[in-house]
């Protein structure tokens, strides 16, 4: 069982890596990166997986306000991208990361 920060950082992991429709009595939960994986990664494409995320957390994590968040595309070509998450707890005012490791590799395949 998690509590405060550590329940949330928790949330945030589920939610960025669940598929829409994976929930079976909640179809719409979930953030839908993983059909995202073959993209080239543009400006535009960026822009877009950061709007992608902001809103999936804006509906379905009510207990935080997202500040920033920040890809690290620098392991692109490893196939690896790095969400960075600077968000605000509501109920506390207290600031956090949440760092998201983006493998275009599956899990068993090495780096």
């Amino acid at each position: 069982m998690l509590s405060d920060e550590a329940d949330i950082q928790s949330s945030l992991e589920i939610l960025l890596a669940t598929k829409r429709g994976e929930r079976v009595m909640r179809l719409d939960y979930g953030c839908d990166l993983h059909e995202l994986l073959f993209e080239p990664l543009t400006t535009t494409f960026k822009t877009y997986i950061v709007d992608l995320i902001r809103t999936a957390i804006l509906y379905h994590e009510p207990r935080i306000e997202v500040e920033k968040i920040d890809l690290n595309d620098t392991g692109e070509l490893e196939g690896r991208i790095i969400i960075t998450i600077t968000y605000k707890v509501r109920s506390t005012n207290s600031r956090f990361n949440f760092v998201f490791p983006f493998f275009k590799n599956e899990a068993n395949t090495p780096i």
